[in-house]
């Protein structure tokens, strides 16, 4: 067994000074003194917290845009994520149009399976909505898939209202939950025209043609599509403004149940002065281009204290990264074609425990990191948990580790981090995955133990 000896355990009923067993892949025994035998080995936690593995539920790893690949393959991705603390992720399969749901569920398992650190997951992203399609959903349900996911913004990837409606309609009864991108796609593409007609061509247009509007709209939108549906569960995908915030507390405050709410570290601790960045080259501000755009000050505070009031059940990353030489800087004269994603996989958990720790605490953070994005996406009580038969998946995390974040540091497979220059607290000291040993302060040991998860 592997005895984690002397730290603070962050358990669902609260904090606990304890040791933990792990025995194969799965947590033997806690209490308050467990004695090593033969050939047991013993880590000194001591100081530290013990976590259940943090969980990532928005990535995009190994993944064609429509413009250029993602810099992080499955490899690189859930390496750079086991380094930061996380022990599972899940991605978006995504169907293309003329695709079926079961070709890009075995495409996606061909780029992952055998390459990962950490384990993963897969929502199944819905681009191709038909007869065919709602047919397919219970064998995905079968195949471990419980959450999908479907757009109002990207042209090719988009769904109308109507097919909105009925993939509700359809998941609701199969148990499933539906994240949701919330753009207004056709008030992008039309305010991304005037925003190029104006002369503004370089990474601020992003944002300038993204205003806060255009995702509240639509958040107000799915929610009155949801409640129609019977409230059927609903994921709202990186919120990132006020406005949009206020959409889901009307909906609450009528009464509407199964909403669920995910935000990201850009959106709390970054604002839209990014784009006005130069860097070398004058083009840095392109490396802040992801969907949603930053936003205001003002809407990272009210995020933050959404966060801190309990409104939040997740935060993930969009991990969506491309190097910024390259890919983001191929195109400079049109901002839309800058390729559309950042990094983060990596750097969640530290950013968040530097940004807020002190105000949520272990068990806030691990509420936000771990528990919320189990008990939405189906992971619950495998995962998420300090228990007694949970998975063997464990962040031992020192909160004393005092570092800066450089991208000449990292373990993602891209060229910068937004996080550049940040100093934070806390560091994944011991990261076990499925029972095995996959990081060492911060440094991935070389190990692969990796599963996907059927839920």
């Amino acid at each position: 067994m592997i005895i984690i000896k002397g730290g603070t355990c962050v358990q669902p009923d609260g904090l606990r000074r304890a040791d933990v067993a792990l025995e194969g892949d799965r947590i033997a025994k806690i209490a308050a003194n467990i004695e090593p035998g033969q050939g047991d080995q013993a880590v000194d936690a001591a100081g530290c917290w013990v976590f259940p593995g943090f969980i990532d539920a928005h990535t995009h790893l190994q993944c064609w845009t429509g413009m250029d690949w993602t810099a992080d393959t499955f490899e690189t991705g859930t390496r750079a994520a086991a380094c930061g603390g996380t022990t599972t992720i899940v991605d978006y399969a995504t169907q293309d149009r003329g695709m079926t749901l079961d070709e890009a569920l075995r495409e996606w398992h061909s780029r992952a399976d055998g390459t990962c650190t950490a384990n993963y997951a897969f929502h199944m992203a819905i681009a191709d909505w038909s007869d065919a399609t709602r047919a397919e959903l219970p064998a995905m349900r079968e195949a471990g898939i419980t959450s999908f996911k479907t757009y109002f913004a990207y042209d090719h990837l988009r769904l109308n209202d109507a097919q909105t409606l009925e993939v509700l309609e359809a998941l609701k009864p199969l148990g499933g939950v539906l994240c949701v991108h919330c753009e207004n796609g056709d008030l992008v593409n039309e305010l991304q025209r005037r925003t190029l007609a104006r002369g503004i061509t370089g990474p601020e247009g992003h944002a300038i043609s993204r205003p806060p509007v255009v995702e509240a709209e639509a958040v107000s939108r799915l929610l009155y599509l949801a409640h129609l549906a019977g409230d059927a569960p609903v994921n709202v995908v990186h919120l990132s403004t006020k406005l949009g915030l206020e959409a889901v507390r009307a909906a609450r405050a009528r009464g509407q149940k199964n909403i669920f709410v995910e935000t990201c570290p850009q959106y709390l601790v970054m604002d839209e002065t990014r784009y006005l960045e130069e860097g070398e080259d004058g083009f840095a501000g392109a490396k802040y281009v992801t969907s949603p755009p930053l936003r205001s000050a003002e809407n990272a505070r009210a995020l933050c204290e959404a966060v801190l009031g309990g409104e939040v059940d997740s935060i993930a990353t969009d991990h969506c990264s491309f190097n910024l030489h390259g890919q983001k800087d191929r195109v400079r004269d049109d901002f839309t074609r800058i390729p559309n994603g950042g990094p983060g996989i990596e750097h969640r958990p530290v950013v968040m425990a530097t940004a807020l720790g002190d105000q949520l605490g272990p068990a806030g953070l691990c509420r936000l990191l771990s528990e919320g994005p189990a008990k939405v996406f189906g992971l619950w009580p495998r995962k998420g948990r300090l228990a007694e038969g949970a998975d063997a998946d464990i962040c031992v995390w020192d909160p004393r580790a005092a570092w800066t974040i450089t991208a000449a540091g990292q373990h993602q497979a891209v060229d910068y981090t937004p996080y550049e220059g940040m100093d934070v607290t806390g560091l994944a000291a011991w990261v076990f995955i499925n029972g095995e040993l996959a990081v060492r302060d911060g440094e991935p040991v070389g190990s692969k133990p990796g599963r996907y998860v059927a839920r």
